[in-house]
């Protein structure tokens, strides 16, 4: 291992993007310390602390806890990826879009464009929400949550939020561009991962140190750390699978020369969807909470059939029951934007013509619909295996936050998948470079 990373840092190029990658993710964490104006930190904090998994939630995980300290980088990648999620999903409905989608390179930086300019204008709606949000429970708390309150200071604060999202989307397409590419997915990644060692002495603090120490304690935490260990090794394990379909080119003679004749195959992913259904069901079970927070100007019902029906659609906010059917209505969610996404994603008919124009076929099946008709019964059942996988390692936590009675694990199968995905996938990065340089990489 440490002999590939020094090989690696022998190669002039790599070891440019390596560093700069690092200086950009630097940058990024700095920029996650830094204040907004007049926006007090404490307020911010008060806002997180009614329980539940909403989206501020998810948006505190993924931006390193630069969301609950109100700094600059508060909103992180949270309206970017919302706009490139309705960018998708609009590409499949209008037809201008679509044809964009399908021009090449020129197409997808247009796309690109779009999707920035949108993300723009939803980190805009979201802080100015955020802003009105905070100073109503400012009223209702009568506690300090704005400085100097007014427009001109509603638009200094939305506006630094705003400037914060466009700053991480520049930093991760230079990362992209100049860096080992992936940048957002790296700038989350980063993140996530700054939140373990606080993670780790929080799990410490509750049940390992001295005068909390108990065998209880001690199983808990055991229990956490054979839980973590197994739902790595399960993502990395089906993060690789995949179902190979052999293909078949036909020989065919063009002037003198005789082409085709050659046997591949089509890898069809387990997982094809990544974490991307786990998002979309997480941002779905959280909009409720969300909402509510809105309107009630941060806090939640404290008892009742409203936190009863709430506690059902927000992990970690009711109690252990409702815990339970959260779970079960998280895993049927993760199950049916699995085959959602793929729809989206994977069009058998349009592969299978693409084979068919080619001379491609796949043993035992006639070109057009059914090889189309065969492809489609493959990828239908690896989706249920992956859907299947997705669940389990979302609604995991869950369970055993319900169980043990441990708050914040809710968000931990969606962090445990981006920060498997992003690392596999850099791996895979710097592992190309190395092997066009006959250097033994990571991957062995």
């Amino acid at each position: 291992m440490f002999s590939t990373i020094t090989n690696a840092f022998k190669i002039p190029d790599l070891r440019k993007r390596i560093l700069f990658t690092i200086l950009m993710l630097v940058i990024f964490r700095f920029g996650a310390h830094v204040p907004v104006p007049y926006l007090s930190s404490d307020a911010m904090q008060a806002f997180l602390s009614g329980g539940g998994a909403d989206l501020f939630s998810l948006f505190d995980v993924f931006t390193g806890g630069a969301f609950s300290n109100a700094t600059v980088m508060a909103l992180g990648v949270s309206p970017y990826i919302n706009a490139s999620i309705i960018v998708q999903l609009l590409t499949v409905a209008i037809p201008s879009l679509e044809r964009l989608a399908k021009e090449g390179i020129e197409g997808r930086k247009k796309l690109n464009k779009i999707t920035r300019y949108l993300g723009i204008v939803l980190a805009f709606v979201q802080g100015a929400g955020l802003y009105v949000t905070l100073h109503n429970m400012g009223i209702e708390a009568n506690m300090t949550t704005i400085v100097n309150e007014g427009v001109l200071t509603f638009f200094i604060i939305t506006l630094t939020f705003t400037a914060g999202t466009a700053f991480i989307v520049w930093l991760g397409e230079l990362i992209t561009e100049k860096g080992l590419g992936n940048g957002v997915s790296l700038i989350i990644f980063a993140g996530i991962v700054s939140r373990i060692p606080s993670a780790g002495y929080s799990i410490y603090k509750t049940y390992l140190a001295k005068g909390v120490f108990s065998a209880k304690g001690a199983v808990i935490s055991l229990a956490i750390l054979v839980v973590a260990i197994a739902a790595i090794a399960l993502v990395v394990f089906f993060d690789s699978a995949e179902r190979r379909i052999p293909v078949q080119y036909a020989k065919r003679v063009v002037g003198r020369k005789m082409y085709g004749g050659q046997s591949t195959n089509i890898p069809i992913k387990v997982v094809m969807g990544g974490v991307m259904p786990i998002i979309f069901a997480s941002s779905i079970m959280a909009f409720p909470a969300t909402i509510v927070r809105l309107l009630k100007s941060g806090s939640l019902p404290t008892s009742g059939w409203k936190m009863n029906l709430l506690g059902c659609l927000s992990a970690g906010y009711g109690d252990w029951w409702t815990d339970i059917i959260y779970a079960v209505i998280y895993f049927l969610l993760i199950i049916f934007f699995t085959y959602f996404y793929s729809a989206i994603q994977f069009n058998t008919v349009e592969l299978a013509n693409n084979m068919k124009k080619s001379g491609g076929y796949i043993p035992g099946y006639r070109p057009g619909k059914p090889t189309s008709d065969f492809i489609s019964k493959v990828s239908t059942r690896l989706n249920f295996i992956g859907a299947l996988f997705l669940g389990v390692i979302a609604v995991l936590p869950v369970i055993v936050g319900a169980v043990f009675g441990i708050q914040g694990l809710q968000i931990g199968g969606t962090s445990l998948l981006i920060m498997e995905g992003v690392a596999l996938e850099t791996v895979r990065q710097i592992e190309s470079q190395m092997v066009m340089r006959h250097y033994k990489g990571f991957l062995e």
